[in-house]
């Protein structure tokens, strides 16, 4: 009898023990998870203000943006050098978070969102990998969608083919 109420405080207290430390891990992955929405939120506010650098110093140098055309994949310079003359002509984008989600590895290093967001493009989709780099977090990748209306699909479908075919056919080459 000693020994299975032994067995039983035993087992409480590496329960309780595992509950505290996860606790501890969701307190730290809060206060991680507000200033990824906060780093998120700031990094789509200098692109509508474009602010070209505080927009770029979002990304980690070795970072890929994956845009909403199928050719458009750039590691972070050639985004800038893509981006460079809208940001000069003031003719940038502007996207509000509409409601986000974020996940961690399990030793908090890595995180990962997305987002639905309202743009000139109506609704998109935003997604992506950040880093804490020096106790930043900073943007690895970031993929852009637009989103499609199931009921329109067909017509979305039958707009793009002739681009798209084109295209599907240069890359099985």
């Amino acid at each position: 009898m000693k020994k299975t109420t032994i067995l039983y405080v035993i087992i409480l207290f590496l329960i309780g023990f595992t509950g505290i430390s996860a606790q501890s891990k969701e307190v730290k992955f809060e206060k991680d998870k507000v200033q990824i929405n906060a780093m998120l939120d700031g990094f789509n506010v200098a692109a509508a203000k474009a602010d070209f650098n505080t927009y770029f110093n979002y990304f980690a140098d070795e970072s890929t943006f994956i845009g909403t055309d199928a050719t458009e994949v750039w590691n972070k310079k050639e985004f800038m050098v893509w981006a460079k003359p809208y940001f000069d002509k003031k003719k940038t984008w502007n996207f509000t978070s509409l409601k986000r989600n974020i996940s961690f590895s399990k030793d908090g290093k890595l995180a990962w969102f997305d987002e639905v967001l309202d743009t000139q493009m109506k609704i998109c989709r935003g997604s992506g990998v950040v880093e804490k780099i020096n106790g930043d977090w900073k943007v690895k990748q970031y993929v852009l969608s637009m989103t499609i209306p199931n009921e329109v699909s067909d017509k979305v479908i039958a707009e793009k083919a002739a681009i798209e075919d084109v295209l599907i056919q240069q890359l099985k080459k």
